[in-house]
């Protein structure tokens, strides 16, 4: 039966203060409900991007401390950092893998950077590090970047791009671009999505049909549980999802099963 990873991203945002134990035990009962991975950014206690990783290996020793889980660090997020700062989180035992982000777009009102050198960089530092890296992909023209880069220096197997849609600037959310979208991915190269300001369930339940490794959840994309409503917690919209995984004769894959998928080592 085939397996779907779930990727938990939390956080949300803009900053606000973060509780370790209450961000712990949410991803701990998120696990349970289902999720493998989750999505981190390196951020203080106030939740403001910083190159500073003390709160964050924090964080990420809370976590681990209740449950075994894939941690991916962020090395995105607009701010004044350098790309050798955001590659700090890098440094923690603990993260398995990373975003990698592809090339600079409009993030809403701000000009997200990221040039041929940050990704070289990137890339490079996940690598040596033994760190998958998972590509962020906001427009069609970026796969064709990373291509270039690949030729230059070539990426391990799986190469894992996540196409991100929703952003103000970005590729939107329908399935029209979904199915041009994917087209692009190298055939030899997994693939998975993000919905930013997800408000409905469909185009998810799309792109896991069409073969998506992984599904991206949580509230740093949106707090949609169903028309009219919130979620308070995170494990809530897992649960959803995992139900709608489940429904379409699939299963999400456990945090072992997803290092098998994605060939990571444990940490």
């Amino acid at each position: 039966m085939r397996k779907v990873i779930i990727s938990l991203a939390p956080i949300k945002g803009p900053a606000a203060p973060i509780q370790i134990e209450a961000v712990a035990e949410d991803i701990a009962k998120s696990i349970d409900a289902g999720a493998a991975m989750c999505h981190l950014h390196c951020k203080d206690k106030e939740g403001r991007l910083t190159p500073d990783i003390t709160f964050f290996t924090e964080l990420l020793a809370a976590v681990k401390a209740k449950r075994d889980v894939v941690v991916q660090a962020s090395t995105g997020g607009i701010s004044s950092m350098n790309i050798q700062e955001r590659c700090n989180p890098l440094k923690v035992s603990k993260v398995e893998s990373a975003s990698l982000n592809g090339g600079t777009t409009n993030l809403g009102e701000a000009v997200y950077i990221n040039s041929f050198e940050d990704i070289r960089y990137c890339a490079k530092t996940c690598y040596e590090k033994e760190i998958l890296p998972e590509i962020e992909v906001f427009d069609i023209g970026m796969i064709h970047t990373i291509n270039l880069v690949r030729k230059e220096q070539p990426f391990q197997d799986p190469v894992l791009f996540n196409l991100v849609f929703g952003h103000k600037g970005g590729m939107q959310p329908t399935l029209e671009a979904l199915t041009a979208f994917r087209s692009f991915v190298p055939a030899d190269c997994l693939w998975g999505v993000t919905h930013f300001g997800r408000d409905n369930w469909t185009f998810l339940a799309a792109a896991v049909a069409m073969g998506a490794t992984v599904v991206r959840i949580g509230f740093e994309d949106s707090m949609y549980l169903e028309e009219g409503m919130e979620a308070r917690y995170n494990y809530q919209v897992v649960e959803k999802l995992v139900s709608l995984i489940i429904a379409m004769g699939l299963q999400p894959a456990t945090p072992e099963e997803a290092r098998m998928i994605l060939n990571i080592s444990p940490k």
